[in-house]
């Protein structure tokens, strides 16, 4: 059985699907029923029941987007940066093995020879280079908690999107904003995020960090373009002319636009679909969010 945090949330009702067509046995815990927050209650719970394996899909993100959370930083601080200590403690308590949702959205651009940052590289979108947004700031600091961790994974989701429209799809997104800001970015096919995350406990590959994304970078213009083809365009998009007017016309907070290195999970024996075919995929295959 598999016990899950965070399920009513975008990533948490992706895992729930995937769960219910594969027939896999889960519990999709809700603080209602259980307060899963409390260090003492989902200990017990975790001996009591004694899933194989715990997935923390739980955090804060702020709605619509990550500016909200600037203006409620004690729960975003809570839900990014304190919980993710309490699940590990709490998992190292009861022996279960677990893997928490974080982000990519630590680092900012890419590395000086031009490469996409590695698991390995410190970040550079965080409290300690004082350049980010709060929601950024508490993911990298919810990773130095988990830093020690034992028997857990840390997959980092970078922007993700897939086929069905919602106001937390990437694609989705592009089609409704007025003006886009250009941006070289990885990106994550949610579907294939929680397949291949939930691949790791089942091929148990080493414990640790992974970038969780589909190979390759892509631009917003390349993005729009791929929209505009397959026809789904609601209008005819159009930029900033940078990210100073960005800022000053449509932003609280900076915004990471970054290119991570996904060899790891690779090399681990799980591999993404290349990023513009899993984009032309999910536009190939579109489902409008009344029909969803």
């Amino acid at each position: 059985m598999i016990a899950l945090l965070g399920g009513s949330g975008y990533v948490g009702g992706a895992y729930q699907t995937y769960f219910q067509q594969r027939g896999i046995p889960y519990q999709s815990l809700t603080r209602a029923e259980l307060d899963y927050t409390d260090l003492k209650t989902l200990n017990q719970w975790l001996k009591q029941e004694k899933p194989d394996f715990l997935i923390n899909a739980a955090g804060y993100t702020g709605k619509p987007n990550v500016d909200a959370c600037e203006a409620d930083k004690h729960n975003c601080l809570f839900g990014n940066a304190v919980f993710p200590g309490i699940v590990a403690e709490a998992c190292a308590g009861a022996g279960i093995q677990w893997g928490q949702v974080s982000s990519g959205c630590i680092y900012t651009g890419c590395r000086e020879d031009g490469k996409g940052f590695t698991e390995d590289d410190k970040p550079n979108f965080s409290f300690r280079t004082d350049n980010c947004s709060f929601y950024s700031g508490t993911k990298a600091l919810g990773e130095e908690v988990l830093k020690d961790a034992e028997n857990a994974y840390v997959w980092r989701l970078r922007i993700p999107f897939n086929h069905e429209d919602s106001p937390r799809n990437y694609l989705s997104k592009l089609m409704r904003y007025a003006r886009l800001l250009e941006a070289t970015n990885s990106i994550s096919q949610l579907n294939e995020f929680v397949e291949a995350t939930f691949a790791c406990f089942e091929k148990q590959v080493p414990f640790g960090i992974y970038n969780v994304t589909n190979p390759g970078e892509v631009t917003t213009s390349e993005v729009a373009k791929m929209i505009e083809d397959h026809g789904l365009a609601p209008h005819e998009f159009s930029f900033f002319d940078d990210e100073v007017e960005f800022m000053k016309k449509a932003a609280i907070t900076p915004r990471s636009n970054c290119v991570l290195d996904a060899s790891k999970l690779e090399n681990a024996g799980i591999k993404l679909t290349p990023v513009r075919e899993a984009i032309s995929q999910a536009l190939e295959n579109w489902i409008p969010e009344k029909n969803v």
